[in-house]
């Protein structure tokens, strides 16, 4: 199936004012591997912070070979805005209304929540990840409204940059997703298509198991 027909497909289960932030990442193969989470969650846009060549805007994003090969093709489809500074992607998220929530391992920002114990309903959000090393700076933590950490009982306290985006955003786009279906609130135009994309999305959040 070509891609732009399946763009159409699922175009209605896209996450609209979800947006992720990454801060300051290092390592390219983290970076793929959420610009990939990005695309099979339907997250809005990635937003990145720091001068980094890879993803500073979505032209360099999308014809960066390496980040094609690592991330499967996904970042010819997904939108990227690059920050110099973190105080200015905080500004521009405040001056769009976003609630801005952190990630951390740790106990950090203004309301500290367990992931599956929180609710991700607001209309405009955005998940702040930090630094593979350093996480978030503090004038993050500083700005944010909650702050995300993902229950552990094992020996290891934290995870990677690639596995932690995967985790949360996977949780927190079903959740908002579910949020808009079961309350109607999705609008579809034309109106006339409005029956088949309800019908698309019970199926996709109740599928029917085939066992001919």
């Amino acid at each position: 199936m070509p891609i732009r027909n399946k763009i159409r497909q699922v175009k209605h289960l896209q996450n609209k004012y979800f947006i992720c932030v990454l801060e300051n990442p290092k390592y390219i193969v983290n970076i793929a591997s959420t610009v990939r989470n990005i695309a099979a969650f339907g997250v809005e846009k990635l937003y990145v912070i720091g001068n980094n060549k890879i993803v500073k805007d979505f032209e360099t994003s999308r014809t960066h070979k390496r980040l094609t090969n690592l991330s499967a093709g996904s970042n010819k489809w997904v939108f990227v805005k690059q920050f110099d500074a973190a105080a200015k992607c905080i500004a521009h998220l405040r001056k769009n209304r976003y609630t801005i929530a952190v990630t951390s391992s740790h106990i950090k920002g203004q309301e500290n929540i367990y992931l599956y114990e929180a609710t991700f309903t607001q209309k405009r959000l955005a998940v702040w990840f930090g630094n593979e090393s350093k996480g978030i700076s503090d004038e993050a933590a500083d700005a944010a409204d909650m702050c995300i950490q993902i229950p552990m009982g094992g020996i290891v306290e934290s995870l990677n940059l690639g596995t932690s985006t995967g985790i949360i955003l996977s949780y927190v786009s079903y959740q908002r997703l579910r949020f808009i279906y079961d309350n109607r609130k999705a609008k579809f135009r034309p109106k006339s298509i409005a029956y088949s994309k309800m019908k698309s999305w019970e199926e996709f959040i109740k599928p029917q198991d085939d066992f001919s």
